[in-house]
């Protein structure tokens, strides 16, 4: 069965995003976009909330285009085009974009179905609100989390509403130069 990771940027005290969206704390650089870029290109399937998706389809499939295109621009819109994304959306439902599932309602159901498929696993970009609505269903699997050396004090959390305990188990650490440290997790189903 294909498993749903959580792939986050997150502040020192569990914000994804300032209060209004900001994303300008995270760090980033070649270390880290090497890094991450190996575990996306053995990945096949992305999975977006609305907001996230049309910000990555206004940007991605034409990164690699400019002259002055990164490394990590041309690689990331190369895996982007071929990847099969996965939108959790109401407002787009019916839409037909080519390589793109939509899911705007049997929520447990689709998301069930698509882990039966073949494939690797589905890596949820971002996406504060679905990444909501599938913890409150059970549906994630991992947490694939990059904790950045700063606290923001209010924000967005990544985990608000939880009905549950969640137990994880810790698989791997690593630090980066800038103080970026990687942690990731997958949710301990005893």
């Amino acid at each position: 069965m294909r498993k749903i990771i959580s792939f986050m940027h997150i502040s020192l005290d569990g914000f994804v995003a300032g209060p209004n969206g900001e994303m300008n704390w995270i760090t980033v650089d070649e270390e880290i976009f090497d890094h991450v870029g190996k575990r996306i290109g053995e990945t096949d399937s992305a999975l977006y909330g609305r907001v996230t998706y049309e910000m990555m389809e206004g940007y991605w499939p034409t990164a690699a285009d400019g002259p002055d295109a990164s490394k990590h621009d041309i690689e990331h819109s190369q895996w982007y085009k071929t990847a099969h994304k996965i939108v959790l959306s109401k407002t787009m439902q019916g839409a037909d974009l080519p390589n793109t599932t939509i899911i705007s309602d049997n929520l447990v159901d689709s998301i069930n179905e698509i882990k039966q498929q073949a494939g690797s696993e589905i890596l949820l970009f971002g996406s504060p609100a679905a990444t909501h609505a599938l913890i409150q269903q059970n549906l994630i699997d991992g947490y694939w989390l990059f904790v950045n050396p700063v606290i923001l004090g209010q924000g967005i959390p990544l985990f608000t509403d939880i009905k549950d305990k969640i137990k994880l188990k810790l698989l791997t650490t690593r630090q980066f130069a800038s103080g970026v440290t990687e942690l990731s997790y997958v949710v301990d189903g005893e």
